[in-house]
């Protein structure tokens, strides 16, 4: 299995800083409830494969689908290295990066890993969004995907190179190996609404084990 080290992964988080089924009872970062929405069911991608599973690119607590053309690889990070805070945030550590080039966009979903299962889904999410000082106006929600229920964050990210604000989204589900957070970030809102079936159809398929 191929996997990218955190020296090899600073170029490509460095370019993205540079450029950088359902849910109920939302409520915002400080508890408050948000009003509900009457949208439609969000859009998945079609499948092009998944990911979790021994010999799937990335082997995981979790499986889930992958969009079409999208390519996953294992990332290693070494708590050594001058580098480890690159591939850590918050609570969990970078373990995986599914790639959306191949699928003509640019941004990836990354997959993050914490230890231990006593921390809930929710505590996972709000330490990994604290953890980003860019990130604001988070919203949490419960969310269901067949039997499993797990929660979902929305929030906006700033960059102070782009001069504006971004969508970001994630997703948590608690395993006995430890929460696993799977994230999707964007070179731009553009980019972010693009890839966001792909982002729905992990979070529609999503299992443990």
């Amino acid at each position: 299995m191929t996997r990218r080290t955190v020296g090899g992964l600073l170029p490509v988080m460095l370019a993205a800083a540079a450029l950088t089924g359902c849910s109920s009872d939302a409520d915002s970062g400080d508890g408050a409830k948000a009003e509900k929405s009457a949208a439609p069911a969000a859009r998945t991608a079609a499948k092009g494969g998944t990911v979790g599973g021994a010999g799937s690119g990335c082997e995981l607590p979790v499986t889930f689908d992958l969009a079409k053309d999208w390519k996953p690889k294992a990332v290693s990070v070494d708590p050594q290295s001058e580098l480890a805070e690159l591939g850590t945030q918050g609570p969990v550590t970078m373990v995986c990066e599914i790639d959306a080039k191949p699928a003509g966009n640019l941004g990836f979903l990354r997959v993050w890993q914490g230890k231990g299962g006593s921390t809930s889904p929710r505590e996972t999410l709000e330490g990994f969004v604290k953890a980003d000082e860019n990130a604001s106006k988070a919203a949490y929600q419960q969310v269901t995907a067949g039997k499993l229920t797990f929660t979902e964050v929305s929030y906006t990210l700033h960059s102070e190179l782009m001069g504006e604000d971004r969508p970001a989204r994630a997703f948590a589900v608690p395993t006995p190996k430890g929460p696993v957070v799977v994230h999707l970030g964007g070179l731009d809102s553009d980019e972010h609404r693009e890839m966001l079936p792909a982002y729905e159809l992990a979070k529609a398929s999503v299992r443990v084990g």
